[in-house]
């Protein structure tokens, strides 16, 4: 062969080989952009919403905007609750889990999470049922107020002897010399005293029973000032119904409500409540009303979304919040689209779209972060 005809020869190679390179190149790029993700979509409302097939929510508009960018093409798999979608995406049977997905690193050890999207909390919902007579003064007729009593008693009788014996020589028509005469009419004394009533039928006369009375005028002030106010507010909180909760301390020796493998769950065992894990929220509402259990733990936005499209005046939310966290989309571990899924997420955010849908489903009370 002539060196002519070597030199065609090679050239017609090369232009072979890149010319198959790149369909082959095309071809792939092209299964790329065809490709069809199966999605797990999870969660309650309002962070994803199944409509007859219909899906919307906090979550699904979001998605439904990075995947649009991504150029993402994807079909939608409806899960009861997030931890089955978790587990078929660390199986390997879906692509991606969309909705409220807590962002824990117990979870991180078996999928890879997105850029919070979302901050959240746990608040508590348990019942405001009116309370009966009893229930008001129940309050007052406990152990501790008993102590309290016992202990002003005790007081009493150590001021109403210091004042006889104050008084008994100089004064023996108010203080008798007779001990239990006269340290009853020093315990009056006491009590008119601390009172301020001043009927002035017994009044100390000498220099040390005016002492004696006059530190009892300001330590009384003291002692009823802080009986008064504790009463009081024994008296509020049993006004509030006896089955409100208010905060987590109230969790011991009472059945709280919790979604299956919820971070609620190792919360309410933390301050000794009793779980009774549910599927869904709906089922732990319907315990609540049934006075099954006392309380329900789950995110906020849920519950008040929850309260807002099922009014019921016999239920509360609590001001508390606990365990603040962010809600992340969730991929298979080393998956390649989380990076860039994370810029078309941060884009989103620092346009102001992130917060616009979350105001329009939840209001300007409560924004994405």
């Amino acid at each position: 062969m002539s060196y002519s005809s070597k030199t065609v020869f090679t050239l017609f190679f090369i232009i072979h080989f890149f010319q198959v390179n790149a369909q082959d190149s095309n071809q792939k790029s092209e299964l790329v952009q065809n490709e069809t993700l199966i999605a797990g979509f999870a969660g309650t409302e309002p962070f994803v919403i199944n409509e007859n097939e219909n899906w919307k929510g906090i979550s699904v508009e979001i998605w439904d905007l990075v995947a649009e960018e991504m150029h993402i093409n994807y079909v939608p798999k409806s899960y009861s609750n997030v931890s089955d979608a978790l587990k078929d995406l660390a199986e390997g049977k879906i692509d991606v889990v969309v909705g409220p997905t807590s962002i824990t690193s117990e979870r991180a050890e078996l999928v890879e999470f997105s850029q919070p999207y979302f901050q959240s909390s746990l608040a508590i919902m348990s019942r405001t049922d009116s309370p009966s007579f009893f229930d008001r003064i129940s309050t007052l007729f406990t152990i501790n107020l008993l102590y309290a009593l016992l202990i002003f008693l005790f007081i009493l009788a150590i001021v109403g002897t210091l004042l006889w014996l104050a008084e008994r020589k100089v004064s023996p028509e108010q203080f008798p010399n007779e001990p239990v005469k006269g340290i009853a009419n020093g315990m009056w004394c006491a009590i008119v005293t601390m009172s301020t009533t001043g009927y002035g039928d017994i009044a100390p006369v000498t220099l040390m029973g005016r002492i004696v009375a006059g530190t009892w005028m300001i330590v009384s002030i003291l002692f009823a000032t802080t009986m008064v106010a504790g009463i009081a507010s024994s008296l509020t909180i049993s006004a509030l119904g006896k089955n409100t909760i208010s905060s987590a301390e109230q969790f011991e020796s009472k059945k709280i409500a919790v979604l299956k493998d919820s971070p609620a769950t190792d919360f309410v065992k933390e301050y000794s409540g009793t779980i009774v894990v549910v599927e869904n929220l709906a089922e732990a509402h319907k315990l609540l009303k049934n006075k099954k259990v006392q309380g329900i733990v789950f995110d906020k936005p849920q519950l008040k979304y929850f309260l807002e499209m099922h009014p019921d005046k016999n239920l509360t939310i609590s001001v508390t919040e606990y365990l603040r966290q962010g809600y992340g989309f969730a991929f298979p571990l080393n998956s390649e689209k989380v990076s860039s899924f994370n810029i078309e997420l941060l884009k989103l955010k620092e346009e102001g779209v992130l917060r616009d849908i979350t105001v329009n489903w939840l209001g300007k009370e409560k924004q994405s972060e």
